[in-house]
């Protein structure tokens, strides 16, 4: 399977890597398991690592993800979403999914670099952590 993720149960955070060419249907596919994985907590944060720009999908095929993502929200809650695509295709990708997923997110945002988008999730991260710690 191209789509791997582990979830980080304690820290609330979804760590997805695309480790392979993928399809829409394939990330699709992710979102749905997502919504049956028993581990998955209500809250989650996502780290999205894409790794391969061969299969850069339509801005039509970007919202048929969105879509995806807005099935799982009954039950799962997402707040921030970074995304690290090392191409220049995928990055353009990536930004046009920003606007796509704005309503899915309490924000999203594209990076070149792994290191990138953890000092921004974790930075983005904080304000929530504590809001629930205090609970």
């Amino acid at each position: 399977m191209p789509v791997m993720y582990q979830i980080d149960g304690a820290n609330r955070l979804i760590h997805t890597q695309c480790m392979a060419p993928l399809t829409v249907a394939e990330v699709v596919d992710h979102f749905r398991v997502l919504e049956n994985d028993p581990s998955c907590p209500p809250y989650v944060d996502v780290l999205l690592e894409v790794r391969d720009g061969s299969t850069v999908p339509k801005s039509e095929d970007l919202r048929h993800v969105v879509h995806a993502i807005e099935r799982v929200r009954p039950r799962v809650q997402f707040g921030v979403c970074a995304i690290v695509a090392r191409t220049d295709a995928l990055f353009g990708m990536m930004r046009m999914f920003e606007v796509f997923a704005e309503g899915q997110f309490r924000k999203t945002q594209a990076f070149r670099t792994i290191g990138e988008a953890e000092v921004w999730l974790t930075l983005e991260r904080q304000p929530q952590l504590m809001a629930t710690s205090v609970m």
